[in-house]
């Protein structure tokens, strides 16, 4: 079997759950922020690039981060650029830790309309999927988020996840489709009512062997999503933590059977700078512990 297929095997049938270490230029600073790292610990981007790539390196060279438990990492440009050890990021996370390797492609999002916000144009997309085959990724993620319950804005953002996904699917990539709902959309069941037909609609259109991976908030109604996961063409769905602590976002993902965790904040909560090797290792693997557990049911 070829590299893609055994991770693609992993990702179908391990249990475990996706870590998300995607942060971005805008919200890289908060996570530093998190982790005990203030903004005058870098004097330009390049600089905090490199001490958000630190931080992700003690994370994933880390005994408590390994493909046992953890079964992809979704990485930021940045760092799928860079190198582990010695040796670029995504090889180091699969011939080392067997854990998958994904790219956040998208370039963030357009002001909302519809009560949506669909992904801002990414004209250099077919370059940067070229270059992530290159680095041996195996997937790649795109959010859009929904904050109505309004179906016109629903239907926009599913619409261009499914068209930019037969793209990705069509360089050779996975695509995890992530049509987020924000936790805070005040008619937020209605909305995944909405999402969840929209979803299924474009589903239905693909080919037999376009395969995809959704990427969804943890719904009101327990295994709401289960035709979603039972679907063809679905290769896992996985919940994105969304806001909620990682006790309250375990808690919802363990009564959705099938789905699995795609936590990043919730995954390093907890984590700081200051900690000893010891303290920081115990830590994550506690986070990851309960991660997995969660994601088991």
């Amino acid at each position: 079997m070829s590299r893609f297929d055994d991770q693609k095997q992993k990702i179908k049938a391990q249990p475990g759950f996706i870590a998300a270490l995607d942060q971005s230029g805008g919200s890289t600073p908060k996570a530093l922020g998190l982790y005990g790292i203030k903004p005058d610990a870098w004097t330009d981007e390049e600089g905090m690039y490199r001490v958000v790539h630190e931080m992700r390196t003690r994370i994933i060279t880390s005994p408590a981060f390994n493909g046992e438990r953890v079964m992809g990492a979704i990485l930021f440009e940045n760092t799928m650029d860079r190198d582990i050890k010695g040796q670029p990021t995504a090889d180091y996370l699969w011939e080392v830790k067997k854990v998958v390797p994904f790219l956040k492609i998208d370039k963030g999002l357009a002001d909302e309309q519809d009560g949506a916000q669909v992904m801002k144009a990414m004209p250099q997309l077919d370059a940067l999927l070229k270059k992530a085959v290159s680095k041996h990724i195996f997937g790649t993620k795109m959010r859009s988020v929904i904050k109505q319950a309004n179906a016109a804005g629903i239907n926009a953002v599913v619409k261009q996840q499914f068209e930019i996904g037969k793209q990705i699917i069509a360089a050779g990539l996975v695509p995890i489709i992530e049509p987020e709902v924000d936790i805070h959309c005040p008619q937020k069941a209605q909305a995944e009512a909405l999402l969840k037909t929209a979803m299924l609609t474009e589903l239905n259109k693909l080919n037999p062997d376009q395969v995809v991976m959704l990427k969804l908030t943890l719904p009101e109604q327990d295994n709401f999503y289960k035709e979603c996961v039972a679907h063809p063409n679905v290769l896992k769905v996985v919940a994105l933590s969304g806001g909620y602590s990682r006790a309250d976002a375990n808690a919802r993902l363990a009564r959705n059977n099938g789905m699995v965790a795609s936590f990043s904040r919730a995954l390093s909560e907890g984590l700081t700078a200051q900690q000893s090797d010891a303290e920081f290792n115990a830590m994550l693997d506690a986070a990851v512990e309960s991660i997995y557990q969660a994601s088991k049911t």
